[in-house]
């Protein structure tokens, strides 16, 4: 279900909502390789990660954590006011682990009539490891239009 969000109602400071996924498994590994293209190994065969030293085997895509991310975005903001998105891989994610995105509002501000707000975003485990941090920006309509 959709919502309009106004830039009127939102603050610097206010949170976004929180999103959880996981705990993620083996399964989704391999589903995120055959929708990604991404078919590399190190996301999938646990004895040729270990082979090139990841000791506890296979890690999860970064992209398929900056997917969550997006997703907790949109979830938020209509994708269709979204301006800007981007990351930093910060550490990897093993399967069995638990992702917790959360955001906050960092500034807002009218630029050439648009309405913008500007938010980071940052993505953890269950152990509060940061898996990604990130930035983006939406354009969001005025209660007025």
């Amino acid at each position: 279900m959709t919502h309009e969000l106004f830039y009127e109602d939102v603050r610097v400071g206010d949170e976004m909502p929180e999103l959880v996924k996981g705990p993620l498994l083996k399964l989704q590994h391999v589903m995120y390789a055959g929708a990604s293209g991404d078919f590399n190994p190190l996301h999938t065969d646990d004895d040729f990660a270990r082979a090139v030293g990841m000791k506890d085997g296979v890690i999860a895509h970064g992209m398929l954590i900056m997917g969550f991310a997006g997703q907790a975005i949109t979830g938020w903001v209509p994708k269709k006011y979204l301006k800007k998105f981007g990351v930093r891989f910060s550490g990897m994610t093993k399967p069995g682990s638990t992702i917790r995105i959360t955001g906050r509002v960092t500034d807002k501000r009218v630029e050439h009539g648009e309405n913008i707000i500007c938010c980071e975003v940052v993505a953890r485990d269950e152990t509060e490891d940061v898996k990604l941090t990130g930035h983006f920006e939406a354009s969001l309509p005025g209660r007025s239009r």
